[in-house]
């Protein structure tokens, strides 16, 4: 990051601005709608800064640009169309140390101005730090497109009641489920209609029907994808970025945690083989325990959480304690990792039936119906099964399949760490013996797997 940002009060500051074309304007109405103390330095005025003279009070000195003419000023624009010129202003506003911008010369600023959003008293900012303003500005629009104007008076009227919602509300987890009701609920479209009046209204009423002792918690079984941040879907997302606090196992990227609310507590419970941060009991105790506090508890699984996620587990405690929750389905990794590796899971002339199971081992063996998984015209997806690959091969074949049958490892699938490994029962673990498997993985088997190089299309697989 090369540029951090600040929001800055200009208000009454003295800013100087060094030229007076039509770039400089644009930069003076800026400085203006914050309440600056402009004044232009410039050789020649241009119309558009002098019909500005009278509106924005500024101060014009109509000369060339010396040294001392930026003494006692907080912040410094360079907006002329001579290089040397801006090269010198730039340098004597580093030896004077004052912040300065050089219109559209990135190695000179130090600061830069950003694309912005005004619905005040928000402000949006937007910025690529120099490298490239259009793509900044487009980002901007798409942004405005979404954001009402109204969102200004939503944040005016949230300003009024501020301290009488913190008096209400003695607990900091209440205000904001408080605030996040008027912000996504009946309140906020009374804004955004015109109504301002019955917004207040019912503001008010919301507040006086509120318990500030009232126990609030709830838990939101997430299915959190395959692995890719953007398989989520955009309940998940927006129950993340509410949630006081983000449990998350394994299976669950950093990327997909980044989009969690900044502050909530991050609590990791992954289970991987032979390895349990915490048994599985203890996580639903975990999360129970955490919503009777009254916080609002983010679970997040791999995949989705009833297929091979023991959700049904864990929401079995949350009911037996009245605990409220909602379950978000999510893109399991048989769909997920089979579509990016190009496999289609049911085929009319491949398979016309799909089945799950777990290849997870037990008293080192798995135990499946070994006859109804050796069929034809299906595809078998088996979790969990990389490190009982060798004895599920040869149970399938011992089972009646052809020893040719083709079969697929998904390593990391959605992933830019993505990898196929495409075989037949017969060759697949000595293949697999080759490479060095990183979990999670997936084997996808039947002959869909055929049409992998016909159909793979994901370009960062490996």
């Amino acid at each position: 990051m090369d540029y951090f940002p600040f929001f800055i009060k200009l208000n009454h500051q003295k800013c100087l601005v060094v030229g007076a074309g039509e770039v400089a304007a644009r930069k003076i109405s800026l400085l203006a709608r914050a309440n600056a103390n402009i004044t232009v330095v410039a050789k020649s005025i241009s119309p558009a800064v002098a019909n500005m003279v009278i509106t924005h009070h500024l101060t014009v000195c109509e000369k060339c640009f010396q040294a001392e003419d930026m003494i006692g000023f907080q912040w410094v624009i360079s907006a002329t169309d001579s290089e040397e010129v801006n090269q010198y202003v730039a340098e004597t506003a580093r030896n004077l140390g004052i912040p300065i911008n050089v219109v559209d010369t990135p190695a000179l600023c130090s600061f830069i101005f950003p694309a912005l959003i005004d619905r005040s008293p928000m402000v949006i900012a937007i910025s690529s730090g120099g490298a490239a303003p259009v793509l900044a500005r487009l980002l901007r629009a798409k942004i405005e497109s979404i954001i009402p104007p109204a969102f200004g008076h939503l944040a005016e009227l949230a300003e009024r009641y501020r301290v009488a919602v913190k008096q209400h509300f003695q607990r900091p987890e209440l205000r904001r489920v408080f605030w996040e009701k008027v912000f996504q609920g009946a309140v906020a479209e009374q804004v955004f209609t015109g109504n301002l009046a019955g917004a207040e209204q019912q503001l008010q009423q919301l507040l006086s029907s509120s318990d500030q002792h009232s126990n609030i918690g709830e838990v939101y079984l997430i299915g959190a994808g395959p692995g890719a941040a953007d398989l989520l879907t955009f309940r998940a997302l927006r129950l993340m970025q509410q949630a006081d606090v983000v449990v998350y196992d394994h299976l669950v990227s950093p990327e997909i945690i980044d989009l969690a609310r900044r502050d909530s507590e991050k609590i990791y419970v992954g289970k991987q083989r032979s390895v349990h941060t915490l048994p599985q009991l203890e996580i639903n105790i975990l999360l129970a325990e955490l919503a009777t506090q009254g916080k609002r508890v983010a679970r997040l699984k791999g995949g989705d959480p009833f297929i091979f996620g023991r959700g049904g587990e864990e929401i079995e405690t949350l009911m037996a304690q009245q605990i409220p929750f909602q379950v978000v389905p999510g893109i399991t990794a048989a769909s997920g990792c089979a579509a990016y590796a190009g496999i289609p899971l049911t085929h009319r002339d491949h398979a016309q039936s799909c089945i799950f199971v777990t290849g997870h081992l037990k008293d080192n063996s798995i135990h499946l119906n070994w006859t109804q998984l050796a069929l034809p015209q299906q595809t078998i997806v088996i979790y969990m099964g990389s490190v009982g690959l060798e004895k599920i091969c040869q149970a399938m074949i011992a089972h009646g399949s052809p020893r040719d049958l083709p079969i697929a490892l998904v390593q990391q699938g959605t992933t830019q760490n993505q990898r196929v490994i495409i075989g037949s029962l017969a060759t697949m673990p000595g293949l697999v013996a080759e490479y060095r498997i990183l979990p999670p993985t997936l084997i996808i088997i039947g002959t869909v797997v055929s049409l992998h190089q016909q159909l793979h299309w994901f370009q960062h697989e490996r």
